[in-house]
């Protein structure tokens, strides 16, 4: 995995939060093949109360990157030297539903966004669904990161 190119998908939500939007969230997880990496990002709203990190409606008011995408990160060119904070404008741009949906305050899940990059920095991903076991009690991970345990996010808002 190139891992500056995914983790530039983080780092863009970090940068929405920053800007308002805390209550996007993501929905991290791996493709059924197992080699890629993929995020939702998604308001609180379509998240479940059960675990914080998993989307309820992957149609209604998502957007998903996969780590087969590289750096195409809104499924047309290359944007390889893209900032975070540029990616976060043209999300806004181009997913202003979303955006709306997700803005306002929401600081514990913030705080455990900034702690879960911390935790995973430089090379690991959190991972909340894949096609093999995973932990109950906090989020797996892909890639480098020796010994990981990311919490829980906060429960999301959305009804199962």
């Amino acid at each position: 995995m190139e891992y500056r190119i995914h983790r530039k998908v983080l780092r863009m939500v970090s940068e929405l939060h920053l800007r308002g939007y805390q209550r996007l969230r993501i929905a991290p997880g791996m493709s059924p093949s197992g080699v890629h990496w993929r995020c939702g990002v998604t308001p609180v709203t379509n998240i479940s109360f059960r675990n914080g990190a998993m989307m309820l409606d992957w149609d209604l008011l998502s957007y998903h990157y996969s780590s087969s995408q590289g750096s195409k990160y809104f499924d047309e060119i290359e944007k390889p030297l893209a900032t975070p904070s540029r990616l976060a404008d043209e999300f806004i741009d181009r997913y202003p539903t979303i955006v709306e949906a997700g803005k306002g305050s929401d600081w514990m899940y913030a705080g455990w966004y900034v702690e879960m990059l911390h935790l995973t920095y430089p090379s690991a991903f959190p991972i909340a669904y894949a096609d093999w076991d995973l932990p109950q009690d906090h989020l797996g991970f892909v890639g480098e990161g020796g010994n990981i345990r990311i919490p829980l996010p906060p429960p999301g808002l959305g009804e199962e």
